[in-house]
């Protein structure tokens, strides 16, 4: 970017080409065009499964996915949220899909086959894991191996001949450990694997994966994307020819095409994303302090205290943009107490779910053979996910207060 002997910027933005647009205008612009048909300046919401042929359709390829054809294999409105995406992530291009979890499996079905070897975090969302766990092993023999992926070294001991991908999370769902994704991918391409990251806890702005060397980025746009709690959605963004393969057999084959009105709300929803997200990440930051100053809380992680054990890798990699809007708490009580100090809560809302505009908690119980992998308070007591919504912290704070006078003594 250079500036004119007269002091201005000689860069000439074009909402044509989202590339040489800052990143509020992108998150107007991109994927937007005018309707050729009503003339309207916002692209509408397509509902039709199929659109017109052209007279000769004879060259048609009938999986083509770059054009609207047939809704499986792309619409309008996918098209759209598609560009966006691939340019709020500086991808090359971007495959929207109908939630999170068709977005994961998309990576694995595509880059996967029998006798290969995955490396996966040994703290992941939980579809991840049985994915890992059970299905790719018991139908595809896929075999993988659960690692401390905050741990480099033992990302490196995993790799065998056969590892063809590493999949890991910017910020571990639910535990809040942090990958320093620049050192596994690395790791990963000296041994001729694939990096693909989910970056759902850090979205753009906040951090972009490719840019520290990741082939491929995962986000469930049901989350901080969309914003608002109202429309389910997924997304894989990186390397032409790994979307377009992902395209070709995860969607237009698998069938887990994301519906136009989905697509339409999460494309509205993600124009405010680079607004929201600063608040989400100042008021984490602020609920996190209290609670970890408060003596009735046992354990609080969350990467942007300096008690966390990755604060420093975050705090590098995030770029000191924030540490993300999830804090992991537990209370110096037992898991009945848990379940009442959610009760209590009058503000903050019970439900799963994250990166709402609402606050959403969830009280994750101390059995199954995820937990094992957790800090230790967290196993005997259960574990508090907290997604810090765009409330008033102070109503927080007290919402929050409130509840551990109610529960905890």
């Amino acid at each position: 970017m250079t500036t004119s002997p007269h002091g201005t910027n000689d860069r000439r933005p074009d909402k044509r080409d989202p590339s040489t647009l800052e990143l509020l205008t992108q998150a107007v612009h991109a994927g937007n065009e005018t309707d050729r048909g009503s003339g309207a300046i916002r692209t509408p919401i397509v509902m039709a499964n199929s659109y017109a042929l052209p007279e000769d359709p004879s060259d048609i390829s009938w999986s083509d996915t770059t054009i609207p054809l047939y809704t499986r294999n792309s619409g309008t409105n996918q098209i759209a949220l598609q560009r966006k995406l691939a340019a709020l992530e500086r991808g090359e291009d971007a495959v929207a899909l109908a939630s999170g979890v068709a977005a994961l499996h998309a990576v694995f079905f595509t880059t996967l086959r029998t006798g290969d070897h995955a490396i996966v975090p040994d703290v992941t969302y939980e579809a991840t894991w049985r994915l890992f766990a059970e299905l790719l092993p018991e139908r595809y023999g896929i075999e993988a191996t659960f690692v401390d992926a905050s741990d480099p070294a033992a990302v490196a001991a995993a790799i065998r001949p056969t590892t063809r991908l590493v999949h890991v999370e910017t910020i571990g769902n639910p535990t809040t450990k942090v990958t320093d994704v620049a050192a596994v991918a690395r790791i990963a391409h000296d041994a001729g694997a694939l990096l693909s990251v989910d970056s759902t806890f850090t979205p753009p702005p906040l951090y972009r994966p490719i840019e520290d060397g990741a082939d491929l980025v995962v986000h469930s746009l049901t989350k901080y994307i969309n914003g608002h709690g109202d429309a389910m959605g997924g997304a894989v963004i990186g390397r032409r020819d790994l979307v377009e393969r992902i395209k070709a057999d995860a969607m237009v084959d698998v069938g887990g095409v994301i519906s136009p009105f989905n697509a339409w709300l999460i494309q509205r929803g993600s124009i405010t994303l680079p607004l929201r997200l600063p608040r989400h990440l100042e008021s984490a930051a602020r609920v996190a302090a209290f609670l970890e100053d408060d003596p009735r809380v046992r354990h609080v992680a969350y990467p942007g205290l300096a008690s966390h054990p990755q604060h420093v890798v975050a705090t590098r990699q995030f770029g000191g943009r924030g540490h993300g809007a999830m804090i992991a708490f537990a209370l110096a009580a037992d898991p009945d107490a848990h379940n009442r100090f959610v009760a209590s809560l009058r503000v903050i809302t019970s439900a799963v779910s994250l990166g709402h505009d609402e606050s959403l908690i969830v009280h994750i119980g101390t059995g199954g053979p995820r937990v094992a992998a957790y800090p230790e308070p967290f196993r005997r007591h259960g574990l508090l996910r907290l997604s810090v919504g765009l409330e008033d912290p102070r109503d927080l704070v007290a919402d929050l207060t409130a509840a551990l006078d109610a529960t905890v003594d």
